[in-house]
């Protein structure tokens, strides 16, 4: 096992690499880092605001809009955290990168699907790019568009795993290519 987020799941007809918005501390206590948050106590005080501020701004167009606002964009970025992305393996046709979005511990309401036919996929890399003063490893597919530029498509753009699973990933991506690549 590489790490306790990334799991591998073999069916019949595909192989999927997952890995999770979460990660253990490093320092060996076992704690978990969560990338992802639920609905918290705290939110059940948003209706007490509310019923508080109401008498307030029931007539104040403005206010009511900025109350109104606030709320939509809470709702709205608890609704689109990346819950887990996945590299899809799909022998002899192509392979699937997917973003699923959502709450957790509820089934994800958005996904996002890339697929990348292995027609039109050059290569698959690991590469290294600078973040801050960090270098980050990333793993991305080189697909070949119809207008005959390189479109670079990065997995688990959102996530950025260890280097230790990039590497297992790739492995499984590069022995389901078609020979001769």
């Amino acid at each position: 096992m590489v790490s306790p987020e990334f799991a591998v799941f073999q069916h019949p007809g595909f192989t999927e690499y997952r890995v999770e918005n979460w990660r253990l501390a490093r320092d060996g206590s076992g704690r978990v880092f969560m990338g992802v948050s639920g609905w918290s106590w705290q939110y059940s005080l948003i209706p007490l605001i509310v019923s508080l501020l109401w008498p307030r701004v029931h007539d104040n167009f403005i206010a009511l809009s900025g109350l109104g606002l606030i709320l939509v964009s809470l709702i709205y970025f608890k609704c689109t955290q990346v819950l887990f992305e996945s590299v899809i393996v799909i022998p002899s046709q192509g392979i699937q990168l997917e973003t699923h979005r959502g709450l957790p511990w509820f089934p994800p309401l958005m996904v996002t699907r890339r697929f990348i036919p292995f027609a039109s996929l050059q290569d698959f890399v690991i590469h290294e790019g600078l973040r801050g003063w960090n270098v980050r490893y990333y793993i991305a597919a080189i697909r070949l568009s119809r207008s005959g530029d390189f479109k670079l498509h990065i997995a688990y753009e959102n996530i950025s795993p260890h280097f230790a699973i990039l590497l297992e990933v790739y492995r499984g991506v590069q022995a389901a290519l078609p020979s001769g690549r």
